[in-house]
């Protein structure tokens, strides 16, 4: 029988303390093993405990969860879900935090309505944390300092070569950090991604992307242009499709049913690559729980187009990815360090690939 995962709690506030710890403790397969009220007291008892997967409060007097997470990352190596607010200031942190190595989030419930859904994600995403793999945090390499410095003031308008979708969850915001700030401000493919994150979320997102990189990033706005150069992240609680019309490809936004249990869904979107775009259309799924874009990359293949995933072992977790190779759907496995370098060389207006005729020999 497998042992159950054992979880510190912290958090400066006594009763959300106590909420969580009832909230975890409500599913047999989790057994809280300590809390801790400060950062110092965290980090003690995760020396003393050695628990499975922590629970981290960011926004906390004295040492800073975010101090504290750099130190969980550096020294214990523990997989770590942050308990964060829904306010501006607590996503912006939310963000560094994933970006630091967090495994995942959970928005605080803001009322006892919301509880029960809050309490479901929780555990489900502890499960995941504990099961998943440590990343090192994000560097501020060459290329990105370069990226940075050669961003342009005036983002020119080029029609896109081709079009990139990506589906990515858990481990999302570290793994795409990572690959737009290797592109140069010339890339010629538009990008389009769709994160599982919630409403609010998704637009500090975007800003924080496109501080690091060289390539435009935003948040998608209904009738965005697919531009060379442009990434477009999905909304949180949104759809996201691409449409090709007269004066140009362009993203269209809805509020349609879950897919998947998802809004937004990459179903959703690499289905319409699939059926707008075609052969000129390159689907990829990166880390992240579940299932999510798996069959629509199915049909962007029977569509002639590129179908990629993220390798297993550079995954925070392999869900995703996973569920298409499974069903015979992806092309061609992709390290994350080589990501870059494989959608730089699709992008070039000349490179011909086809599916059908047994996918492209990629660059090794």
């Amino acid at each position: 029988m497998k042992s159950s995962i054992r979880v510190l709690v912290v958090d400066d506030s006594a009763l959300m303390r106590k909420l969580l710890a009832q909230m975890l403790e409500s599913d047999p397969g989790m057994v809280v093993v300590g809390t801790a009220l400060n950062g110092e007291f965290a980090l003690r008892k995760i020396e003393e405990l050695r628990p499975d997967v922590v629970t981290l409060d960011l926004e906390m007097p004295g040492l800073t969860g975010i101090e504290v997470l750099k130190q969980i990352m550096r020294k214990h190596k523990t997989p770590v879900v942050v308990v964060s607010s829904h306010s501006t200031a607590g996503a912006s942190i939310t963000l560094k935090a994933l970006a630091l190595g967090a495994v995942d989030f959970v928005a605080k419930p803001g009322d006892i309505v919301q509880l029960p859904e809050v309490t479901r994600e929780l555990i489900a995403k502890i499960r995941v944390a504990a099961e998943s793999k440590m990343v090192q945090p994000l560097p501020e390499s060459p290329a990105t300092l370069r990226a940075k410095s050669h961003k342009p003031s005036d983002f020119p308008q080029r029609p896109a070569a081709k079009l990139f979708a990506i589906g990515i969850s858990t481990g999302g915001p570290y793994a795409l950090e990572h690959v737009f700030s290797q592109l140069p401000a010339e890339f010629p493919g538009a990008i389009v991604v769709v994160q599982h994150m919630p409403e609010g979320f998704t637009s500090l997102f975007a800003k924080r992307l496109d501080d690091a990189c060289a390539v435009q990033v935003k948040e998608a706005a209904p009738g965005d242009l697919l531009l060379a150069g442009r990434v477009l992240i999905c909304p949180g609680n949104r759809h996201i499709r691409v449409k090709r019309l007269p004066f140009g490809d362009v993203v269209a936004l809805n509020e349609d049913e879950r897919v998947n249990g998802h809004r937004p869904s990459a179903d959703v979107l690499f289905r319409s690559v699939a059926k707008e775009f075609g052969r000129q259309g390159v689907a990829l799924l990166m880390t992240g729980m579940g299932d999510d874009g798996a069959e629509g990359m199915g049909d962007v293949r029977d569509a002639g187009g590129m179908t990629l995933t993220q390798s297993e072992d550079s995954c925070v977790v392999y869900g995703m990815p996973k569920s298409a190779v499974e069903r015979g759907y992806s092309l061609r496995t992709v390290g994350l360090k080589e990501i870059p370098q494989v959608l730089q060389w699709l992008a070039e207006p000349e490179r011909k690939h086809s599916a059908t005729a047994g996918g492209t020999q990629l660059p090794k």
